[in-house]
């Protein structure tokens, strides 16, 4: 929108400065530069993971579906990345602990990893614009039965 408005005028301008009556005529160059920055959408359907152990030292996974978009530019590479916001709530309540969690990504483009508390792990990439659509499976382990939580962060960029 704003390009056209910009060329809108230059051409106006242009057009009132020359004579309305002149005899020879002038042509003028005018070079127009953009840029435009990139855009990301991202939906999760859950940011806290629950994990309900019913036997101890048995996995037990959660899924979370994704729907990710991005528009930037051609070869861009767009990242989308996981990291738990906090250690592990479970029976005994909050821990400091760093949460044992690993996760795998089902749909193009997605990775696996684990979450860690030293920072965001990359869960997904891909290059360019898109609609992405995905799921990760978080899977936990435990030493004792009972529900466990871990707030996590999803961020989607690209440059």
């Amino acid at each position: 929108m704003r390009i056209q408005v910009l060329g809108a005028v230059v051409l106006a301008s242009v057009c009132l400065a020359q004579p309305l009556l002149a005899a020879d005529s002038t042509s003028v160059a005018v070079m127009v530069s953009a840029q435009f920055s990139s855009r990301v959408s991202l939906r999760v359907s859950n940011d806290v993971l629950r994990f309900a152990v019913a036997a101890p030292d048995q996995a037990t996974t959660m899924a979370v579906d994704f729907s990710a978009a991005a528009r930037t530019q051609a070869g861009a590479e767009v990242l989308l990345s996981v990291e738990a916001l906090s250690g592990v709530a479970g029976p005994a309540g909050p821990s400091n602990l760093e949460p044992s969690v690993s996760f795998a990504g089902e749909g193009a483009g997605t990775l696996g990893g684990a979450l860690s508390s030293a920072g965001a792990t990359v869960a997904g990439r891909w290059t360019g614009s898109g609609l992405r659509h995905g799921r990760i499976v978080f899977a936990f382990n435990a030493a004792e039965p009972g529900v466990y939580t871990v707030p996590v962060r999803f961020v989607l960029s690209a440059p």
